[in-house]
């Protein structure tokens, strides 16, 4: 079983951490000087698999900025043949450009993930750990509910760019797409 640098996903998720903290502070002091919006977003798909998913933002004008975490339990319609159990906790940045200045309407965003992934063959002798370092690509559409709560139906498509290959499951190996298309629905707030 082949695994990235332990040192590489450290810095990662540390640099996850740091983003994160730095555009919760950036954006609470910078808020009432450049009217910077700020909020949080959940999205259905996790939840539905029985995971769960949470993303705060910062924007403004046309462009914004996510970061993100969640938790997926594929399906296994989706998984591939002989394995199964395929949890998934995937970290993101994410940066958003808005057509529309005011943030409504339609969106597009990209940015980097790391998903932290095990999985298990149909035997289920064993879990695997493996990673998977992803680019990704959204589109999206955010529907006004009221002055602070929105709707955002979405569609998005992540190239596998690096990570852990030939995954050895029992007698089995595993082997993560290249591509994975994703397809949901985003409930936001306006804090």
């Amino acid at each position: 079983m082949h695994h990235t640098t332990p040192t590489f996903t450290a810095l990662f998720k540390v640099f996850l951490c740091f983003s994160v903290f730095f555009t919760i502070v950036q954006t609470g002091h910078s808020q009432q000087q450049n009217k910077i919006q700020v909020g949080v977003e959940l999205d259905v798909l996790p939840y539905i698999t029985g995971g769960y998913f949470g993303a705060i933002w910062a924007r403004k004008g046309h462009f914004g900025g996510r970061a993100l975490f969640a938790k997926v339990n594929m399906p296994d319609f989706i998984v591939p043949e002989g394995f199964t159990d395929n949890e998934i906790n995937s970290y993101a940045l994410i940066a958003d450009y808005f057509l529309n200045e005011n943030q409504t309407g339609m969106w597009l965003g990209g940015g980097l993930v790391l998903w932290d992934g095990t999985i298990k063959s149909d035997q289920k002798l064993e879990t695997t750990s493996y990673q998977s370092y992803l680019l990704n690509g959204s589109i999206g559409y955010i529907i006004n509910l009221s002055n602070r709560f929105y709707l955002s139906p979405w569609a998005g498509l992540s190239l596998r760019v690096a990570g852990t290959d030939d995954i050895r499951v029992d007698n089995q190996i595993y082997d993560p797409p290249f591509l994975n298309p994703e397809l949901s629905l985003k409930i936001g707030v306006k804090l």
